[in-house]
Order: structure tokens, then sequence, then C-alpha cells
């Protein structure tokens, strides 16, 4: 139902600090400056969709992106829905179901996206001795919102030398 060219396109979810999320979108093609859309989103299909409670907006004041707080993906499966309206009537929704666990560090599917920005290693140590000319450096694997094998991660040690 509604308009074609009215549903959001460039859906993007960025999750940062572990349970943050950012998502944004561009209005449609067709939208006039009166549309406006409304996010919401569950982790299963038993659950009720919850609506967004903190929007971003362009110049019209239509909302263009959302900012969760406390976000958990513990589930492999998230579902996205935008709907709206302008002048009263109904614009096309855009609804995803998308499998978290398989795209969430980065990917590209269908004009959807879903990244998590990693947090860098925590509790990094550096232990030099001038005897033996060497050092130890030990850390923690980054906080996360998935990833349970610390093996997963591949680390990259730059040195400069002052």
């Amino acid at each position: 139902a509604g308009m074609n060219g009215t549903a959001i396109e460039n859906f993007v979810c960025v999750i940062f600090n572990v349970s943050f999320m950012n998502c944004t979108w561009d209005v449609g093609r067709t939208a006039s400056e009166d549309t406006q859309y409304f996010l919401y989103w569950k982790t299963s299909k038993r659950e009720d969709f919850s609506g967004c409670q903190n929007y971003t907006k362009d110049n019209f004041g239509r909302h263009t992106g959302c900012r969760f707080q406390n976000v958990t993906i513990e589930h492999k499966t998230a579902y996205f829905l935008v709907n709206g309206s302008r002048n009263g009537q109904n614009i096309q929704s855009y609804e995803k179901r998308i499998l978290l666990y398989q795209i969430v560090l980065i990917n590209c599917i269908s004009n959807y996206i879903i990244i998590e920005k990693l947090t860098p290693p925590i509790n990094v140590t550096v232990n030099c001795t001038e005897a033996s000319h060497s050092c130890e450096i030990r850390w923690q694997p980054p906080r996360t919102s998935h990833v349970k094998k610390h093996t997963c991660f591949k680390y990259e040690i730059v040195i400069e030398n002052k």
C-alpha cells in the first residue's frame, strides 16, 4: 500500500559501545516535505515491536534516523519496520528481517546494512625489560555484543620508536 517511491531507502544501523544502536535512512524518492516516518523493531517474532523514542530529523523535520540505548542482540534475528504517512495518506512500508550474526560485523545486502563498531582491546599492559631488550604486551579482547570466541579477533600492533 502507498504511493511508489515513498518508502525509505538505504537503511543502515550501527551498533557501538556494545549496547547503543544508531539507525539512519534516506527519505523515499517521491516523499514530500510533509512525509513522516516511524521506526519499530523487535528481536523475535513473539515480541511486540518497540518504537523509536529518540529520532534524528532532516531540515524539514522528517524522521531520518533513530538512536537506541541498552540494545542487546543475543538473538540471531531482528525485525525492522518503518512506516509513516503524509497528508493523512499512508506511505509504502519498509520491512526487513535481518540475520544479525551473519552480517553484524560488516556486510551490505539488499539495501540495508548492520555494522558493529568494536571498542579497542581493554586492559592493555606493556612490560619492557632493558636487559633482554624486549617488551611483553598483553590485552583482553574488546567488549562485544555477540562474539563469544576470542579466537575470532585478529590484532595488529604498531610500535613507534621515539
